[in-house]
């Protein structure tokens, strides 16, 4: 069997025996420092692994300028700070994403809320006057103004404000549940 001495400077792992004596010297130790970053023993020894790999699979290309123990805590504290980063991102997007739903689910209730909202002002219209509801219809929903109206119908621009100021009364008080909406959304209806 072989034996393995790893010197503190320069890296040299030659062998699998190397690897190996350095793994059991440092594992962990870098583990416990690693957890005092992540909190997480399955992801420290995850940072640790990690490292100790790739350690292994760019051995020959591998030039260390300070000492190995130097490289090893600052390769794993690196590796944590990318797990941290990445947490800090997945719950970033998880926030995102929960502030999304919560919006759309308003946006849904906004619209059933909306959507009842102008069928209660469709039938309370509908109940109106014919000449009242005409005068109504024309002035806000066709965009008329009050002199258009009046030459429309052939009547005074006094009757098309006093016809416009009783459906309007008569909306509110029949719309009065739904106020704080109607002056949300339809404000110019009144």
């Amino acid at each position: 069997m072989e034996t393995a001495t790893i010197s503190e400077n320069p890296l040299q792992i030659r062998t699998r025996a190397d690897f190996e004596a350095l793994f059991r010297t440092h594992y962990s130790a870098l583990c416990s420092y690693a957890n005092g970053f992540l909190k997480d023993i399955d992801a420290s020894e995850e940072v640790v692994q990690e490292m100790m790999f790739r350690l292994w699979t760019g051995r020959e290309s591998l030039v260390i300028n300070s000492s190995l123990k130097s490289y090893l805590y600052r390769s794993v504290h690196n590796g944590c700070l990318n797990v941290l980063k990445h947490i800090h991102i997945r719950d970033e997007y998880k926030s995102f994403r929960e502030r999304e739903d919560v919006d759309s689910q308003r946006s849904q209730e906004d619209e059933m809320i909306i959507s009842e909202l102008e069928e209660r002002i469709r039938e309370a219209i509908d109940r109106l006057p014919v000449e009242r509801r005409k005068v109504f219809i024309l002035s806000r929903y066709d965009g008329l103004s009050y002199n258009q109206i009046a030459e429309k119908l052939e009547i005074s621009v006094k009757t098309v404000e006093n016809q416009m100021g009783k459906a309007l009364k008569t909306l509110r008080d029949e719309l009065s549940d739904y106020l704080p909406w109607l002056l949300l959304f339809f404000f110019d209806l009144f």
